[in-house]
């Protein structure tokens, strides 16, 4: 499928597929129609719809047609667009019917030419079988042999459709951050992964050359960024060594979760690996000169995280133009380094080194690798088969080394001279992306207490990026905004608050290793990546990132898929905090692994503040210097989980855990804040708390966004006996197009904007991502704003005057219990399900008192209720909660 083409859809008011009104666009002839429109197998098109052809169609469909037409449970922002599944067709709604449509244009709808014809059927095919098959006024006629007959003949199914690989299409630009496995495609160790059941078994991976945090640079020229690329250089920043390199036709296999969607794997190089070296340190120890690996030994033998900084220290990349810039230190050297491609089998590392006294021993590569340097201060030495550059640093040395395999040929070579780096890092180069995009907010329907806006991502724009959001947060002018996208984009918004709703998406960064958290501090955009806390550094003004400063780089990184790093905040002392989920269906290998960690405000140290987390999703700071973080149900985990995190060093339920407790039991746990059974919530996310008037009543209240379901909970807390317990009912009409990550609220209007994507386990698969601004309308809240649970009853209490006659009859009250069993099984099932008795409903200004027979402690209680308030408006919603203690 091609990229998006929505936005251009939207700047040309487009109303994909008939229009109810509006303005007339321009019909396009037949005899105006382009050559792969004619002698086309209409019939044969038709005749082959099936499965693969509605799921290329959905993806088109949501891509491009959804922000106009919606669906059943979204609504589309331009009004005159037809709803397909309840309006009549004017141009009729069989196939070919719309494929002219489509075609041709129609009404207000310009013709699609940049759909081919198997996409247009498609996306028809998609249409009638999901939204058309609903639609009462105009019933799909059946296809029959007469209908297919009738159709124009031809022999031709137009060009053939691309393989749909947008995560291959994308630009990442010159380098790409991530874990990657080099292995030469001929001669590579076979991929293995432990089968079941769970815990999955440890894999044998000493023999593997695994680049935790490597940084993949592109060394040929050419557009498109490393994926267009044919020659590679892998740094692992771990170890400060180069991994290998190697050339192909192909980057990598993209077998990852945030990149073609496959889970329990990692991604591997494909083509030929012309040299490489072991994991381990890439430079000795410049006390000892020794290459004994100090780090953390997991327990399958691996060794994690980066090398002591007084030893190696990865300071973070210049992107100056096509070329990367490494920088580091090795003891008291500070060491600048580029790579470089002198032909298909010959590849340089230029190093600048500073003097110092320290010992300096680059590890360059395995034999039978052939390796020759140019430029004084330094030689090479052959050890135990492999190959050393030892470096004399008591004057500043530059240096360049040609590294080739063993069948290189190096005897006709004009090697190049080493250069001085210092001009790649003033910041001084062209922008990378000096393209600017316009997209539009749309305003929300204003019917009900909130309102959602829309504010379009630029899914059509030069680099193909997805725009997969996974964070966002506001600069002193709230008028412009950072975000960032899982795969590795920071963007600059601007037009916020502006009336016209027009927006400016400017690209800012790129090539970061997983983003799913972002934090503006003293005007300095802070990412957290899966590899480091990294601080975007302009260094001539045009706000695009010239230096990724690594600005805490502690982070323990393991080839498993799961390891997310999510959410980003700081405490009033100016620390960072973010939590790491474990492994999925493992037990841990490292310290990290399920934590809630702390980093220093300096960025010199990194604690670990709480563990036993399986899928932390985001944290939340709250009032009082505690924490909120949400868990996803699992192994070990019967049900989602709200935790509220006080203290330090605190367990939170995750057996396979790091180092977990030796008792099982409930009892050697924090209890969460609430179990979220999944029919309330599939994976919820971020909290945020509520920090606006314009909020009315919710001011000051706490918010639970939903990555599974792509809606927003209201959580109703209490502390009794000391024990934090709440429940969650959904915010009224609400509902995203995608899955919802992070969200803070504008201090300058005082609306929550958020922030989401489409990937790995969400019900909102509509679009890749989005987002969106909630306004609260100050219509009736039919939800309550507060819950007490007492020893024979619970309190609800409303902002809204309750009509006591709509509470006397007692079937408008529905209250179920039930408990979950906690196991190494994924999830639990409904235990003692019980129905229990409303013995009395009293409702007393905004207050209703529910009188509950036999309410006791429990882990799931539901609560239905259909009220009216004074004014007659309906009050109707369904609670999930849990019951710690029973107050008083």
């Amino acid at each position: 499928m091609k990229k998006s083409h929505f936005y251009i859809l939207f700047v040309l008011g487009s109303i994909l597929l008939n229009c109810k009104t509006g303005n007339k666009a321009t019909r396009l002839s037949v005899n105006g129609l382009a050559d792969a429109e004619k002698n086309l197998d209409h019939a044969g098109f038709i005749r082959d719809f099936d499965n693969k052809a509605l799921a290329r169609g959905e993806r088109i469909y949501n891509a491009n047609c959804i922000n106009c037409h919606g669906d059943e449970e979204n609504e589309g922002s331009i009004p005159m667009s037809l709803k397909f599944w309840s309006e009549p067709f004017k141009a009729g709604n069989d196939a070919y019917a719309m494929y002219r449509t489509i075609t041709q244009g129609y009404g207000a709808m310009p013709p699609q030419v940049t759909l081919s014809p198997q996409e247009k059927y498609d996306v028809i095919h998609y249409i009638q079988t999901k939204l058309v098959s609903k639609n009462k006024t105009s019933p799909l006629a059946p296809v029959t042999p007469e209908y297919l007959a009738a159709l124009p003949k031809g022999t031709s199914r137009g060009p053939a459709l691309k393989p749909y690989q947008p995560w291959a299409d994308m630009d990442y630009g010159n380098f790409l951050i991530n874990t990657y496995e080099l292995a030469d495609e001929k001669t590579g160790i076979p991929r293995y992964h432990s089968p079941g059941p769970s815990p999955f078994r440890d894999e044998d991976y000493s023999k593997n050359n695994f680049a935790y945090k490597g940084i993949a640079v592109r060394l040929d020229k050419g557009a498109g960024g490393v994926s267009k690329g044919k020659a590679w250089m892998i740094f692992d920043h771990d170890l400060m060594r180069v991994a290998g390199a190697y050339t192909g036709e192909g980057f990598i296999d993209w077998n990852a979760i945030l990149l073609n969607d496959k889970h329990e794997t990692y991604p591997r190089t494909i083509g030929k690996l012309h040299f490489e070296t072991p994991v381990g340190p890439g430079w000795a120890n410049p006390t000892t000169g020794e290459f004994e690996d100090p780090r953390f030994v997991a327990r399958d033998g691996r060794k994690f995280g980066p090398l002591p900084k007084p030893w190696a220290n990865y300071k973070g990349l210049y992107h100056f133009e096509d070329q990367v810039i490494l920088s580091y230190t090795v003891g008291e050297s500070a060491i600048l380094e580029k790579f470089g491609f002198v032909n298909s089998s010959i590849f340089t590392r230029t190093l600048n080194v500073s003097p110092s006294n320290s010992i300096l021993k680059m590890r360059v590569a395995n034999l039978p690798a052939k390796v020759s340097i140019s430029g004084k201060g330094a030689t090479l030495v052959e050890e135990n088969g492999q190959i050393f550059l030892s470096i004399d640093a008591k004057n500043p040395v530059k240096v360049c080394v040609m590294i080739g395999d063993k069948d290189a040929d190096f005897s006709k070579q004009n090697w190049p001279e080493p250069e001085s780096l210092i001009k790649y890092t003033l910041g001084k180069g062209r922008a990378h992306y000096p393209e600017t995009i316009k997209t539009f907010a749309t305003k929300g329907k204003e019917d009900g207490p909130f309102a959602i806006d829309q504010l379009t991502p630029p899914f059509d724009n030069p680099w193909a990026c997805r725009m997969k959001l996974s964070g966002i947060d506001f600069f002193k002018d709230a008028n412009t905004a950072a975000a960032c996208a899982t795969d590795g984009d920071i963007w600059l918004i601007k037009g916020l608050l502006d009336p016209k709703g027009v927006l400016t998406w400017q690209r800012i960064g790129s090539g970061l290793f997983q983003p799913l958290g972002i934090k503006i501090v003293a005007e300095k955009i802070y990412v957290t990546c899966r590899d480091q806390l990294v601080r975007l550094q302009d260094l001539n003004g045009d706000k695009e990132t010239d230096f990724y400063e690594s600005f805490n780089h502690d982070h323990q990184v393991s080839d498993h898929f799961h390891e997310f790093a999510m959410g980003l905040q700081t405490d009033q002392e100016g620390n960072f905090y973010y939590a790491k989920s474990g492994r999925h269906a493992r037990e841990a290998l490292i310290p990290q692994h399920g934590t809630l960690l702390k980093v220093s405000a300096d960025g010199s140290r990194t604690d670990i503040i709480a563990t036993g987390f399986r899928a932390a999703n985001g944290v939340c700071i709250n009032p009082d210097g505690s924490f909120i973080v949400t868990d996803q149900q699992g192994y070990w985990n019967p049900m989602n989980r709200i935790n509220w995190v006080k203290g330090v060093g605190k367990f939170y339920g995750n057996m396979w855990g790091y180092n977990p407790p030796k008792d099982s039991s409930r009892a050697a746990m924090e209890q969460p804040l609430v179990w979220v059974d999944m029919n309330y919530d599939r994976s919820p996310s971020e909290m945020v708390w509520v920090d606006s008037k314009k909020w009315g009543a919710l001011n000051g209240g706490l918010l639970s966004l939903s990555y599974g379901y792509g809606k927003i909970q209201y959580v109703l807390k209490e502390t009794v006996n000391g024990q934090e317990q709440g429940a969650v009912i959904d915010l009224p009409g609400i509902k995203f197009l995608t899955g919802v990550m992070r969200g803070r609220f504008n201090p300058a209007d005082g609306q929550l904007y958020a922030c989401g994507m489409s990937a790995w386990g969400t019900n909102q698969m509509m679009r890749g991502g989005g987002l969106y601004r909630v306004r609260y309308t100050g219509k009736t809240l039919p939800i309550p704003i507060k819950m007490q649970v007492l020893e024979e009853s619970i309190i609800l209490n409303f902002d809204t005057q309750l009509d006591p006659n709509s509470t006397t009859d007692l079937t408008n009250f529905t209250v179920k219990t039930w408990q979950l069993l906690r196991s190494k099984k994924y999830g639990s099932e409904r235990l003692d399900q019980k129905v229990l008795e409303v013995s009395k409903a009293q409702a007393e200004g905004s207050s209703l008192k529910l009188s509950i027979k036999n309410l006791e402690k429990v882990d799931v209680i539901t609560i239905d209720y259909n009220i009216k308030n004074t004014k007659g408006e309906a009050l109707k919603g369904s609670i999930q909660g849990t019951i710690h203690q029973l107050g008083k």
